[in-house]
Order: structure tokens, then sequence, then C-alpha cells
């Protein structure tokens, strides 16, 4: 009778001690802020879009990457090289379809000819 009402104590007090050891060790570690994961997710978004805009619909995606990049370096992310490049990629989207555009002399333009 006496292991039976210890087993439980132990059992609550280690949990109650593991349960304090992850609430200070979740306390030490300083959470990211909303607007700054945001803001990564946008500079992210901008490069993943501004890639595909090169292959794939560059008259939507291409000005939607130099938002979502503009937005996410003016809010300050923490990927500035992410956003740069989703800026440099959605510029480089237009400049293609202005020039794919030029040699078909059409508003449309296919690889296929």
């Amino acid at each position: 009778m006496g292991l039976s009402t210890l087993a439980p104590k132990s059992r609550t007090t280690t949990s109650s001690t593991a349960s304090a050891g992850a609430s200070s060790s979740a306390s030490s570690a300083a959470p990211v802020p909303t607007g700054r994961r945001d803001t990564d997710g946008m500079a992210v978004a901008s490069f993943v879009l501004g890639l595909l805009g090169l292959l794939v619909l560059n008259l939507f995606l291409g000005p939607i990457a130099i938002v979502l990049a503009g937005i996410a370096l003016l809010r300050g992310t923490g990927r500035k090289g992410r956003a740069m490049l989703g800026l440099g990629l959605g510029v480089a989207d237009l400049v293609v379809l202005a020039v794919l555009m030029s040699m078909d002399n059409t508003v449309s333009w296919g690889l296929a000819g």
C-alpha cells in the first residue's frame, strides 16, 4: 500500500518538475514577433513568385513579387537577400515579358512560336 501511494506522488512531482522545466526553457527562448515572421514569409514568397514568373504568368507574378519584396523590405525583414532576389526576379519577369512580346509583335507570347 505504501508503494502505490508513493508512485503517483513521484509521478506528479516529476511531471510538475518537467512542466516547470519546459516552461522555464520556453520563457528563456525569445519568441519571434509575429510581424517579423510575416515579413520573412513575404520575402520568401516574393522570391518563389519571381522565380515562377520567369516561366509562366509573368504579367501577374512579376508585379506581385515586386510588391511583396517591397513590403518585406520596408517592414524590415530578416531575409533581406531573399527579398532583394524576389525584387530582382519580379523586375526580370517584366523585362522577359517585354522582350518576348516585342519579338512576337503581340500582347501575348509563347515559346512554341
